[in-house]
């Protein structure tokens, strides 16, 4: 079948991308989903800075790439032995295919799955092919490629989500919310009532607020380089919110926590805004960094600091969820009224509009624009 897809074939391209189309939209053969796998009418997806450092060339993929991973859609079709999904479900992509048998997957880890990693960096579906074509291959993006209108992925790609879940707001627990609140509830196992700092406030930055909000953290610091973020932020339960380009930021967010926040979470993919968390975590506290920076990016921590205060620095990728339980559980938070991730959406887009929005998205203009596929 054919199916429209916006394309990435050339990295780097100058700013702004309205003028230079670093993405394409352009018509490709989809082939039908082999064994393991199904086929999704795609309804939305969301735009992250994961898609965004493909396209500036700060993470580097096989190109050409059928761009997107946060999606939501509507299976149309299964290919052989594939049990747990069936034409007409409605689901999540997510973009770690966990295999189930590998050493992470075993140890309670898949976020971290071998096999998955390995194609998400080939371009290639959890089996190692491609189901896209233009005159030769084209690569997948993370296993997914959600700026499509439709796309084939491997049934381990897909959490089923309830039908009434609509899907502009479904596709954000594919990544800003699972990455977000996954940061809170997973990697810092962080208590009832602590404090609690953010450090960039974009989709996943305020999911994690949203997440810590949750858990009653106080107080609950929000930190960007955004008025407006910062303000959205106090609507959402910001207890202080405070801009990182004040040379006295983190002593500001030291004193409002008196000493230091309990648990800190840096989530804007900067070395800077990862040592602006660092400065302002309390002795004994937790850093959790989820933002992803350029590969070639170092850190610099005092070792002392670490040591004698008893700090804990902690990574975190794709929540260190596992998506299966993760993503049914924080929809039933939204549904419960708990996690009001609809907050997060700011523009609903077509694929057209797509270069453009990643023009807002790298000025910090925009939380989560979403783009709608079909009716």
């Amino acid at each position: 079948m054919k199916t429209r897809s916006a394309v990435l074939v050339e990295t780097g391209r100058s700013r702004p991308y309205a003028a230079s189309r670093p993405l394409e939209i352009t018509e490709l053969e989809l082939d039908p989903p082999g064994p393991g796998e199904v086929l999704l009418r795609m309804r939305a997806a969301g735009l992250c800075h994961s898609d965004l450092s493909v396209i500036d060339g700060n993470r580097p993929r096989p190109l050409p790439l059928a761009l997107g991973h946060e999606g939501a859609g509507i299976v149309e079709a299964v290919g052989a032995g594939v049990t747990a999904l069936a034409p007409g479900d409605h689901v999540v992509t997510t973009f770690v295919a966990t295999c189930g048998h590998c050493g992470p997957c075993l140890a309670g880890r898949p976020v971290l799955c071998e096999p998955a990693m390995r194609a998400n960096a080939a371009g290639t579906l959890l089996c190692g092919e491609r189901r896209l074509h233009h005159g030769g291959p084209v690569n997948h993006h993370l296993g997914v490629s959600a700026f499509s209108e439709h796309a084939v992925v491997a049934q381990e790609s897909c959490v089923r989500i309830p039908a009434a879940l609509p899907f502009d707001q479904a596709a954000v627990f594919g990544c800003a919310v699972i990455t977000g609140v996954g940061s809170v509830v997973n990697a810092a196992a962080m208590p009832r009532g602590a404090s609690a700092l953010v450090v960039g406030l974009g989709g996943v930055g305020l999911a994690a607020l949203l997440g810590a909000r949750r858990l009653d953290a106080s107080p609950l610091v929000a930190v960007d380089l955004s008025e407006d973020k910062l303000a959205l932020a106090r609507r959402l339960g910001a207890t202080h919110a405070f801009n990182a380009a004040d040379p006295d930021c983190a002593a500001q967010v030291v004193e409002a926590t008196a000493g230091g926040a309990a648990y800190a979470f840096e989530m804007a993919g900067s070395v800077a805004a990862l040592e602006l968390a660092w400065a302002a975590t309390a002795r004994g506290g937790t850093t959790v960094s989820a933002g992803l920076s350029h590969p070639d990016r170092m850190i610099t921590l005092r070792h002392l600091t670490l040591v004698a205060e008893e700090r804990t620095l902690k990574g975190s990728y794709h929540g260190s969820a596992v998506p299966a339980r993760d993503i049914p559980r924080y929809i039933d938070w939204y549904l419960a009224g708990e996690l009001p991730v609809q907050h997060l959406l700011s523009e609903r887009l077509r694929l057209e509009d797509l270069n453009e929005a990643f023009d807002r998205l790298a000025d910090g203009r925009s939380v989560r624009q979403v783009l709608v596929l079909g009716d």
